[in-house]
């Protein structure tokens, strides 16, 4: 559990560092690969603590 804690942190910290280069250099593919590693992130997140919150109720 603590390490995929790490992971998510880790992947949201990359869309961060990302979309600050976006911001820099003003180009698209930054912006684009920070999109597509949050929206992973997140979706692997909510799926992570879906599981947490059903194991807690059963």
């Amino acid at each position: 559990m603590l390490l995929f804690r790490w992971a998510i942190l880790l992947l949201l910290l990359v869309a961060g560092v990302s979309f600050a280069f976006y911001a820099g250099t003003g180009q698209i593919k930054y912006r684009r690969f920070g999109w597509i590693v949050l929206k992973w992130t997140l979706l692997a997140a909510f799926g992570f603590f879906a599981v947490l919150i059903a194991e807690r109720i059963a």
